[in-house]
């Protein structure tokens, strides 16, 4: 357990690591592409150390050094692993790396902790199915442990259900380029979170692949392309930097992350808009992007492009004069933990009117008083209420390390802040 110290924050500059999402993605890429990549400014915390164990698992060539990832691609050649693959509580990997074990000759295994076999996946099993892949919850329950009967994929046309995630989307997309005939998708549901099927596209396309799309209801792959082997660097994490905005936006500082623009792809950048209709003061600087805070007032937003900044912008309307309102946000009980649920549940121990319903959450601002926060093994539970800690003193943090997840070094960064 973590007791956090409140500290008046003038200013700061703080540095956090490569964006998580990027890193996925762009390890997956590199894994498929025709030859040998080399990665700068990856993120290297449990959930994508995971990803890149698990392509070693797969066969393929990966080595590390303190700056770089070197992925010596494959051109989709993956094997498939006879033992299970253990994917811990990272939905992203086990998602992805679904479509990408469709590729591995044999059958592949998915597995992960207690809390990822009960978190959805039927919908992507439904699309694999659908491309000529024999994809199936090994517990007739729709969810983890999944077993992938991989091989050459024939594509074709795919009706895909993305109103839980857009994930399940990013993963057909990714194996696309190394079906037989391509690859016809139509969202029939959702998707949530439009920003990080930007995301997956952005890197295919740095990757030379060819894609077409109507915005985000149809989507056309050709079959018979590859990913182009090169030199790729993966910008800086938004939603990590969101917690150090977080802390300005409450305590009346100004703090400066450095290495993001405005122009990032990373969706959780739009967080920003909403601290300034709360109040905040934010600049964008040539070596990255300042907060000050000012007076909070309470907003309405809708969040279901940026779903895990629903945390962060939650507590930060604990400090706010009014009532915030968060809307569209029903996929974060899908997540690490019932986000929706458990963002309630610890604003209430701290003395907030905090309620969650199916699709958002409702927030009173006050004065919160101090609590021990139950993190429910999530990473960003953890992060967002270390920041109340800084103005409310006795905020105490159990099972700190859960951090490591996205972002190992956090307490380090946080604390020199």
């Amino acid at each position: 357990m973590r007791e956090i110290h409140p500290q008046k924050i003038k200013t700061a500059e703080v540095i956090v690591p490569g964006s998580k999402s990027y890193t996925h993605r762009i390890l997956i890429a590199s894994a498929l592409s025709d030859g040998r990549c080399t990665i700068s400014n990856a993120l290297k915390s449990e959930d994508t150390l995971l990803t890149l164990n698990a392509l070693r698992q797969l066969g393929m060539n990966i080595t590390e050094d303190a700056d770089h990832i070197t992925v010596y691609g494959t051109s989709g050649e993956l094997t498939a692993c006879d033992t299970p693959i253990f994917l811990g509580n990272s939905g992203t990997s086990m998602r992805l790396l679904a479509g990408v074990a469709s590729l591995a000759n044999g059958i592949t295994t998915l597995t992960g902790t207690e809390r990822m076999c009960e978190r959805p996946i039927q919908d992507l099993l439904d699309g694999l199915n659908q491309t000529g892949i024999a994809a199936r919850s090994v517990n007739n329950n729709g969810c983890p442990p999944i077993e992938i009967r991989g091989g050459k994929i024939r594509g074709g046309s795919v009706d895909l259900r993305c109103g839980m995630s857009s994930q399940y989307l990013s993963a057909l997309l990714l194996i696309a380029p190394y079906t037989q005939i391509g690859l016809d998708i139509n969202v029939i549901e959702g998707p949530v979170s439009k920003p990080y099927i930007d995301m997956t596209i952005e890197v295919m396309q740095r990757f030379g692949i060819e894609i077409s799309r109507k915005s985000y209801e149809q989507f056309q792959v050709r079959g018979n392309q590859k990913y182009r082997a090169g030199n790729y660097t993966v910008e800086t994490d938004c939603s990590n930097a969101s917690y150090f905005w977080a802390a300005a936006a409450i305590t009346g500082g100004d703090v400066r992350v450095r290495g993001i623009t405005r122009q990032s792809g990373q969706g959780d950048i739009r967080l920003l808009e909403l601290f300034e209709q709360m109040g905040c003061k934010v600049i964008e600087e040539h070596n990255g992007i300042a907060v000050s805070g000012g007076k909070l007032k309470a907003i309405e937003a809708d969040m279901a492009d940026m779903p895990d900044m629903v945390p962060t912008l939650a507590v930060v309307a604990a400090y706010a004069d009014g009532t915030t309102v968060i809307k569209n946000v029903a996929h974060l009980k899908a997540k690490e933990s019932d986000r929706l649920s458990a963002v309630a549940t610890e604003l209430s121990k701290m003395g907030i009117e905090a309620t969650c319903h199916d699709t958002g959450l409702i927030i009173k601002g006050g004065t919160p008083h101090s609590a021990t926060i139950h993190t429910y093994n999530d990473h960003r539970i953890a992060m967002c209420f270390a920041v109340a800690g800084l103005i409310t003193p006795g905020v105490r943090i159990e099972n700190e390390s859960c951090v490591e997840k996205s972002f190992p070094n956090f307490w380090d960064v946080f604390e020199a802040m």
